[in-house]
């Protein structure tokens, strides 16, 4: 129980017993660097319920809570804020309780509540991207803090491997590639499957400057192109099932699954269930004649299914054409039908998607609502900003993506750049050095994307990121190695490890600050699950952090001459590291031993 809680109960039934008033919520905040105490009660929201000066009031509480809390060994009031200071034994006790927990601040078994969260869901007819990137460690991350927080997590993508898109690439490996394969050119598949779908591009746009020069309207030019014609030939052949066009689509969607895996398996993240949109894009029209039965969709004059959201602030909605044929909201309502039948103890969704889908979402959960499905209620859109670069916006079409495989190589040798300009590398091998810059260069990425609020839209500096001062991955990283470096040496001088902390000790500022921190981690990563936000992990990390470094320059820990002082600060140490590894592995990121 962290000192908030113990305080909660305590500062309501100081209001009763003074006002004679039950006060419904308790604020509290850190308290100022520059006064005196270690959690302030915020006054003036309590002037709704309790009549007075909020100086008086914050006084009266503080006394009683002198006189009846143990934990706490004094107050001040600077005008509505109680800063109320906390007593050392009340940490060391914490300290003692928590030491040996390999699994502090997670839940250790999961309840009845089951999650999916969606992320990734690439087309199969170009790598991963930038773009990508940030979905994926977003949704992984999500999955991660979700599972900490008690949560049973599914992982899942969707992947779009049907329609014209793919067709196109499709298209263009028949006309241009000879035969091409990934491994008589060497490249990844879906590389591979990637240059087909510029070239393809590049002869549509050459076809339709061709006939705008005949004297084509551009407008006709860009419909009636025959390559584009042929590319949409191709996927009627596919929906019809014919033979060949099925052979070559599972042959060249295979060598992106295998280019994909190799990817995610480099980004570090993973999925428990795939589900193809070639599989799922006839789901959902089942749910529409049953809804329409029921007056939840309505008919248009030319045989179009709708429904009206109007009363809810949205708009009309068409839920299947005059032909019968599914949109991607059919689809959409139909794959969360079905992936609640394969997995009966979900009870909500995460879906990882780009802020440009908001209104989509916002349409979707409502439908599935309206449907009666009672998990409809506890799905959420985790919405993203997108990602820029100084060289601007990327364009798939064009082949100006950042690619996602060569940004982590570029990532790790710019950490080889910096770190061979730092030195301290001479007893590494050359392995042990490659494996350095990977984790330092990952970690960098994963960090300064993550950092930031998902709803954020970034400007991603590679060489910003990788540097070794300020919030940063790799600054973080570099303080797990010194507490690693620290415990190594207490190994050598045979520090004899105590199993409790005497509660007498009188802390130092800085030790006291530390376990404060610390004591903060359980109620981010709840924070950071009921928030879907990394940023929070990442962010109390750096604080930890910085607050550890601060500790480690105005205290000395195996100079210390008190040997029961010694010991705590070196216990302390390795708290704070294993705390560093568990938070940055919700984020997926490693952190070496040396550095």
């Amino acid at each position: 129980m962290n000192i908030q809680e113990v305080l909660s109960d305590k500062v309501k039934e100081a209001i009763y017993s003074i006002f004679n008033v039950e006060l419904p919520h308790v604020e509290f905040q850190p308290t100022r660097k520059d006064f005196e105490g270690d959690v302030t009660v915020v006054v003036f929201p309590m002037l709704r319920f309790v009549k007075g000066n909020p100086e008086l009031i914050g006084k009266q509480i503080g006394e009683f809570l002198q006189n009846n809390v143990d934990e706490v060994s004094g107050f001040n009031v600077v005008k509505g804020f109680l800063n109320i200071v906390i007593c050392d034994s009340y940490y060391l006790s914490f300290f003692n309780t928590i030491k040996e927990l390999a699994d502090y601040g997670r839940v250790s078994e999961p309840g009845h509540e089951a999650v999916m969260v969606e992320y990734s869901s690439p087309n199969t007819n170009k790598p991963l991207h930038l773009g990508h990137i940030r979905n994926n460690l977003l949704g992984y991350s999500v999955a991660e803090i979700l599972k900490a927080a008690g949560k049973k997590v599914y992982k899942t993508q969707i992947i779009n491997d049907r329609g014209i898109h793919i067709c196109k690439s499709m298209l263009a490996w028949q006309r241009f590639g000879n035969g091409e394969t990934p491994e008589s050119s060497g490249l990844k598949g879906d590389k591979l499957v990637g240059n087909y779908y510029v070239a393809f591009d590049k002869a549509y746009k050459a076809e339709i400057a061709e006939m705008i020069a005949e004297g084509v309207e551009k407008e006709i030019a860009e419909k009636e192109a025959p390559i584009l014609k042929e590319a949409q030939e191709m996927l009627r052949k596919w929906e019809a099932g014919d033979e060949e066009v099925v052979t070559l689509w599972k042959r060249m969607n295979g060598w992106v699954y295998k280019g994909f895996d190799e990817t995610y398996k480099n980004l570090g993240v993973d999925f428990d269930q795939l589900y193809y949109e070639s599989n799922t894009y006839l789901l959902g029209k089942d749910v529409v004649a049953d809804g329409l039965e029921k007056g939840i969709f309505y008919k248009k004059g030319d045989g179009s299914v709708w429904i009206d959201l109007t009363d809810e602030g949205l708009d009309e909605k068409i839920v299947l054409r005059s032909d019968g044929t599914a949109v991607y909201m059919t689809q959409d309502i139909g794959t969360a039908i079905q992936r609640v039948k394969d997995f009966p103890d979900i009870t909500g969704m995460v879906y990882t998607v780009g802020n440009e889908q908001d209104y989509h979402f916002k349409v979707l959960f409502l439908i599935l609502k309206k449907l009666g499905f009672t998990w409809a209620e506890r799905l959420h859109h985790l919405s993203y900003g997108m990602v820029d670069l100084p060289s601007g916006k990327m364009k798939s079409r064009e082949g100006t993506v950042v690619d996602a495989d060569d940004l982590m190589d570029d990532m790790s040798q710019t950490a080889a750049t910096i770190s061979e300009e730092l030195g301290k590398l001479e007893e590494y091998t050359d392995t042990e050095k490659q494996e350095l810059f990977r984790m330092i260069g990952l970690g960098a990425l994963k960090y300064y994307i993550l950092k930031v609020d998902p709803k954020k839209r970034i400007l991603f500096n590679p060489e910003e990121s990788v540097d070794f001062q300020g919030n940063t991955g790799p600054f973080i990283q570099y303080t797990y190695a010194r507490i690693q470096s620290i415990l190594r040496k207490a190994d050598k001088i045979e520090i004899v490890w105590s199993t409790t902390v005497a509660n007498t000790l009188e802390l130092h500022l800085k030790e006291k600050e530390l376990l404060k921190q610390l004591q903060l981690f359980p109620e981010t990563i709840q924070l950071a699950a009921e928030n879907y936000s990394p940023a929070l992990i990442a962010n109390y990390t750096y604080d930890l952090v910085k607050e550890f470094n601060s500790f480690y320059q105005q205290v000395s820990i195996l100079g210390e001459s008190d040997e029961e002082r010694k010991i705590l600060r070196v216990q302390l140490s390795k708290k704070v590291g294993e705390v560093i590894q568990s938070a940055f592995l919700l984020l997926g990121i490693q952190v070496p031993e040396r550095m």
